[in-house]
Order: structure tokens, then C-alpha cells, then sequence
């Protein structure tokens, strides 16, 4: 590589709405209340099992999240829809997911003192898209007036870091010279809000990155992406089916196993030692040990998970200081909250010092990269 490429804007945009974990549990009760009772009869019947109740301290124990954000809230908590109320935009309209996108793109892109002129791609990367084409990312291109090219790319939860992967390629190649990573994760619509085990794990943000060669940056602060690391391994422990086969398959296109769902104990049990391994592995190659990391970004999916990575890493529990949470206030907001991790926690670091953004989910996916203060 002939130059040298660094992430030189970060930017968060936060939905104006969030739920507590109070008033989701409020809601998934009456909801259980109501189904228990609709089927009473089959209930004790042995035909079908009663929904369970849930509570704000399981859901905190479980995971660390204490609120989410959401994009819309309007019948989120309504029992009989349980799912959020999202105007349908007519196809000349800004879609909703490219509106969200725009706004940490703006922010990135003033963090990294950049206008649409300096930018040549722009990558959409995250866990869903709200359509197949056309790509989220060309729409934003066009709202935002760049010149050059733009697609999307689906990495589940380590969409945001693969992403950052991409832009960097593209820049070492030389085929672009400033890149725009957005991740407008707008999952919301793809929770199952009747589901005690995961009606509680997700919210909706944007996040959006500026890589480029670092004889061009000029903003305050600035980090060498030192290198990159991904791996895939196959498993459907975590899974999403909706898709356009379900119009030729004559099922539900909106049933249980068409949203979001999970076999948690068994992704708690293979993702920990993965990423735990994946890390120490990467930051090996630059001939460094876990106490050399000022800062760990690590993934927002579970505090549990976190907790164990770190240990395996540290050898001790990490400080806030050493691996900032965000997942209490955002929980897990898909591949973006790495990201909301660093852009929260960066500004402090001094020259020289190293820090690890690391995404990982489904698929199995890890991805990461080492950077280093300018």
C-alpha cells in the first residue's frame, strides 16, 4: 500500500423516540393477558402453551439494555399491532431508511470537514435494506449530490465494520479517493414484539463513517487504519427469513420465523470464543497484546457477551473507560453499534494511541479493524 487510509469522521443520528424497558414489558403483558385469554380453552386443553409473562429486571439481567430508540413509536406498543406505524412514501419520496442515512452522513461528513465534492462512493451497509433496489446507498448518493458510484451490502450485525473493509480496499486500490460508509439501521419492522426472548433486543439508529488517504484529511481527529480482519462461518443460530420467496411459497410473509430470531444460549456459547480468538489473532500481526489496546468498540448485542470477551482478552474485567457500553441507552442496534461506541468515545484519545472497532453476528460474522490516533 502506497498511502496511508484513515477514518477521519464519525457520525451518530439518534431517532427522537425511545421506549423504556418498563413500558415494553407494560405492553407485551396486556398482549400476553389478551392471548392467553383469546385462547383459554386450547390453553387448557394442552393444544397450545400460554405465553409467559416478562419483566424490566429479566430483560436487564439478560442483556444490559435499560431503553431503546425507535424510529416510529406509533404502534409499537399497540396490542392489537405490536409493530411500529411507518407511512408508506409513494416511489418520488425520500425513502425512510435513506432519510435516517442522510442524517449521520451530514454528520460524519461535517466531523470530517468533507462536502459532497470530496467524496467519489458511497457504501450502505447494514442489516436490512427496505427494498432490493434501488440501492439505499445510490438514493443517498443522489440526495447528497456525489459524483461517482454507490451500492449496498447486507452483513447482518457486522455489516458496519465489512463496510469500512470495502472503502478501505477501494482507497488502497486506488478507485476511489474519499468513501462514505453509512448504516441506517432501521429494525425496528423486523422485531417480533410477541416475543418474550427477543421483543426487547433492538433499536434503531444511523451511523456513518469517512475513510480516505490521509495526505487529503483535515479534520481534529483523525486514525490510521492500521488493518482489517474479517471471517464467515455458516449457522443459522441467528436468522431473518422475509424475502420475496414468500410470495411464491404461500406462507405468512410476517410469520414468527419470517422476523428476527435466535437460539441465544447457543450464539452466547460459539460467537464468544470466536471473537475473543479473532481479536487476539488480529492485533497479534501488529505485535501487540491486550493491554496495548487503549480502547475497545466492541459490538452492542449483549453486556454478557462483552463482559466475557473482554476477560478473555484482559485476563480481568475491562473498565467502562477501556470498553465504553452504549447498548444500556441504544441497546443492540445491529452492526451500528460499534460505531456508536467509538463516535461516543473517541475525542479523548491522544496521539499514538491504538483502539479496536469490532462487529460480529450473524452469519457467523467478525469483522475488525485496528486504527491508531493521528
Amino acid at each position: 500500500m502506497s498511502q496511508q487510509i484513515v477514518i477521519s469522521g464519525v457520525g451518530i443520528w439518534t431517532p427522537e423516540h425511545s421506549i423504556t424497558n418498563e413500558e415494553l414489558v407494560d405492553s407485551y403483558n396486556a398482549w400476553v393477558d389478551a392471548y392467553n385469554d383469546d385462547n383459554k380453552q386450547a390453553i387448557e386443553a394442552g393444544e397450545i402453551d400460554a405465553k409467559p409473562y416478562s419483566s424490566a429486571e429479566f430483560i436487564e439481567k439478560a442483556s444490559g439494555i435499560k431503553q431503546r430508540y425507535i424510529y416510529q413509536k406509533a404502534g409499537a406498543l399497540d396490542i392489537d399491532r405490536m409493530r411500529p406505524l411507518i407511512d408508506d412514501r409513494p416511489d418520488d419520496a425520500l425513502s425512510h431508511q435513506a432519510e435516517i442515512a442522510l442524517a449521520a452522513a451530514k454528520k460524519a461528513l461535517s466531523a470530517a470537514n468533507k462536502d459532497a465534492s470530496d467524496v467519489d462512493a458511497v457504501i450502505v451497509s447494514c442489516a436490512y435494506t427496505q427494498r432490493a433496489y434501488p440501492a439505499i446507498a445510490i438514493e443517498v448518493q443522489e440526495a447528497l449530490g456525489i459524483e461517482g458510484f454507490a451500492f449496498d451490502m447486507l452483513v447482518a450485525c457486522s455489516a458496519a465494520t465489512f463496510g469500512m473493509h470495502r472503502a478501505y480496499e477501494m482507497l488502497c486500490a486506488g478507485n476511489a479517493k474519499c468513501v462514505l460508509v453509512i448504516n441506517p439501521e432501521l429494525v425496528s419492522p423486523q422485531i417480533n414484539y410477541t416475543d418474550r426472548d427477543s421483543h426487547f433486543i433492538f433499536g434503531d439508529v444511523a451511523t456513518a463513517t469517512v475513510l480516505e488517504h490521509a495526505e487529503t484529511a483535515n479534520a481534529e481527529h483523525v486514525y490510521d487504519v492500521l488493518s482489517t480482519k474479517a471471517v464467515t462461518k455458516y449457522s443459522s443460530n441467528i436468522r431473518s427469513n422475509f424475502g420475496y420467496m414468500t410470495r411464491a411459497q404461500d406462507v405468512d410473509p410476517y410469520g414468527p420465523d419470517k422476523l428476527f430470531h435466535q437460539a441465544g444460549r447457543r450464539v452466547f456459547k460459539d460467537v464468544c470464543p470466536m471473537a475473543a480468538d479473532h481479536l487476539s489473532e488480529h492485533i497479534e500481526r501488529h505485535n501487540l497484546t491486550a493491554s496495548d489496546i487503549r480502547r475497545w468498540w466492541l459490538h452492542q448485542a449483549n453486556i454478557n457477551m462483552n463482559t466475557l470477551i473482554c476477560k478473555k482478552l484482559l485476563g480481568r474485567d475491562a473498565t467502562a473507560d477501556e470498553a465504553p457500553i452504549v447498548l444500556d441507552e441504544y441497546a443492540n442496534t445491529a452492526s451500528a453499534g460499534s460505531v456508536i461506541a467509538f463516535g461516543l468515545n473517541h475525542e479523548d484519545l491522544v496521539k499514538g494511541d491504538v483502539g479496536v472497532l469490532c462487529s460480529f453476528g450473524a452469519g457467523y460474522s467478525i469483522g475488525s479493524l485496528v486504527i491508531q490516533k493521528r
